[in-house]
């Protein structure tokens, strides 16, 4: 797999300061990659160099081939954007929003088309103004994939969603990385959501990058001591082990096939996430 994105030592000072202080970072092509951090801890900054928005004071960055600060109007074309507080055209319908947006771009998806992949196609004719919450951020994401984007940029996409919008905005995401081979770079604080989406995970804290791994084995999850928890004559008890299926065997031996109040947990990706950050600091 070739990668979409690829950074090594990048560097950003504001006043003397280092807010991102050496990343390396690589992300593959057709990768859900999530970028998790505290308010503060460099995320911004680095997306919005990745972006091309914001000019770094070191380090190498590669995105769809070519370094952000110098890359042609051309580079552009492949880069979507769903910002966190995007502004929309209130008064227009949808299909007049993205048919605006479509003229952008030198081969755009067909609007049709498009409007149907966010699941908007009976709001077609609706001005954005009426919409839900969760339709005007489908409108968002119209809008960002609209000129075919290789690498498509979500900032905190589903704030503010109820769960079935979050649902299906889920599945969205999945649709865009399978059938389109999309690029996606997710920053958001719901871990819920790195874990139904991400393929890998970075963790930014103090402007540097504490962990990366999959959401599963994230800073040795997979493999951390587990929680072994039971009811034995009327009392909960509990014991920690890296050998849990011993426990559960040994107790099956002592109680019977069906332990009472059995329950084995690992640390959750919200604990590894925290104590990540609770170390950097």
């Amino acid at each position: 797999m070739t990668d979409a994105v690829r950074v090594r030592g990048l560097r950003k000072i504001y006043h003397g300061r280092p807010a991102v202080d050496g990343v390396d970072l690589d992300i593959a092509d057709g990768e859900i990659f999530a970028l998790l951090g505290p308010n503060g801890a460099g995320k911004t900054t680095t997306v919005e160099i990745l972006e091309g928005f914001r000019k770094r004071d070191g380090g190498e960055v590669s995105v769809l081939g070519a370094d952000p600060q110098r890359a042609p109007r051309s580079w552009r074309y492949g880069i979507g954007l769903v910002l966190q507080n995007a502004s929309d055209m209130a008064d227009m319908t949808v299909a007049e929003t993205v048919r605006h947006f479509a003229r952008y771009y030198p081969d755009p998806r067909p609007v049709d088309e498009v409007i149907d992949l966010v699941g908007l196609t009976e709001k077609a004719g609706r001005k954005v103004r009426t919409l839900s919450g969760g339709q005007r951020r489908r409108v968002d994401v119209a809008i960002g994939v609209i000129g075919r984007p290789r690498l498509l940029f979500l900032d905190e996409p589903t704030t503010g969603f109820d769960p079935e919008a979050r649902r299906q905005f889920w599945a969205l995401t999945r649709t865009l990385s399978a059938q389109d081979g999309t690029t996606i770079l997710l920053t958001t604080h719901y871990l819920d959501e790195v874990e139904a989406l991400a393929h890998r995970v970075a963790v930014l804290s103090g402007g540097r990058i504490r962990a990366t791994g999959t959401p599963r084995d994230l800073g040795g999850r997979d493999t951390a001591e587990a929680t072994v928890s039971w009811i034995e004559d009327g009392e909960h008890r509990s014991t920690t082990t890296a050998k849990p299926t011993g426990v559960v065997s040994e107790l099956a031996d002592r109680l019977g096939d069906e332990i009472p109040g059995l329950l084995v947990t690992r640390p959750s990706l919200e604990d590894t996430y925290l104590d990540l950050i609770g170390s950097s600091r």
